[in-house]
């Protein structure tokens, strides 16, 4: 199975109103709330990334779902397991990191306790909360016919880092640091959430480009339609022989993209609209391509598949 398919399951079972979202919504509160998780073998090598980059990315992939919801990241709480052999300075590293991630907004987010527990390899999960005061919080739900798509930045080049890593490569050094060390875009989703008048679907590209755009299109109950040649991304990515599978389906960049009124003013790029219908249409410069969701999820990251995982 899927994450997706346990997730379905779960909501099944819970009949809870708050999952679906990149963040938890609780509206009597004020806050969002959200965690996630990175696991050695999984989502990470200690053969190519330091402590230090670890705890860093821990940090900003949490507080890239804050950033979704278009909330101000305020707390994190961290929940640590490690093996016995693992030494004093690599704690010491893993916080240094986690503190660099905290400290690159103002006000800064601040760690607010957690857990540490042994286990058989290094396992990071991470809770972050967020401010909804004064702010128009997002949701996938939200997109409608008319809208337009707005990006913050480039896709495909975590992807790229990534593929160089596996592949024992150092160059282009840009590309592994945006694969390490991303920035989740806090800014922009506030930009966003303090001046939007109307309802507004917002996620990050966590898990790519086209499953960010897919979910929007089938939680929304509509069809996307994107111009690949609007999508921004560094155009040294030619290099790579399937770049353009790695624009559209490399994950971690953890950009945003959102669906707007067209009205509303922005110097964000926009890559494409929303219409009537179902699916995700690609136009390039001489034909449309047209998916449907599970034609995106054959392509792809799935956490339970071993034989694909890191």
């Amino acid at each position: 199975m899927k994450e997706k398919d346990f997730i379905t399951i779960i909501k099944q079972i819970t009949n809870s109103k708050y999952i679906g979202d990149d963040c938890a919504y609780l509206k009597e509160m004020g806050i969002v709330i959200t965690q996630d998780s990175l696991v050695e073998g999984v989502h990470f090598s200690l053969d190519y990334i330091t402590p230090e980059q670890l705890g860093y990315k821990s940090v900003m992939v949490n507080l890239s779902d804050i950033a979704a919801s278009g909330a101000e990241p305020k707390y994190i709480t961290v929940s640590l397991s490690m093996p016995a052999c693992i030494e004093s300075k690599f704690v010491e590293k893993l916080y240094t990191g986690m503190q660099k991630a905290c400290r690159q907004y103002n006000p800064q987010v601040k760690i607010a306790g957690g857990d540490i527990t042994g286990g058989d390899k290094v396992f990071i999960s991470i809770c972050a909360i967020g401010s909804a005061i004064n702010r128009r919080i997002s949701s996938r739900k939200n997109a409608k016919p008319g809208y337009k798509i707005i990006v913050s930045g480039n896709h495909g080049s975590s992807a790229a880092g990534l593929y160089l890593l596996l592949n024992g490569k150092n160059t282009p050094e840009k590309f592994i640091k945006s694969h390490l060390e991303p920035k989740a875009q806090i800014f922009f989703g506030e930009k966003i959430a303090e001046t939007i008048m109307q309802d507004y679907a917002m996620m990050d590209t966590s898990d790519g480009l086209m499953d960010t755009l897919s979910a929007i299109a089938y939680e929304s109950g509509v069809s996307v339609e994107v111009d690949f040649d609007k999508i921004p991304y560094d155009k040294d990515i030619k290099q790579f022989e399937n770049w353009q599978d790695l624009i559209l389906y490399g994950g971690e960049d953890y950009q945003l993209i959102a669906a707007v009124p067209q009205d509303f003013e922005t110097s964000a790029a926009v890559i494409g609209k929303i219409k009537k219908g179902s699916g995700i249409d690609i136009i390039t410069a001489d034909k449309k391509i047209h998916l449907e969701k599970t034609d995106i999820e054959n392509k792809l990251f799935n956490h339970f598949d071993t034989e694909k995982n890191i």
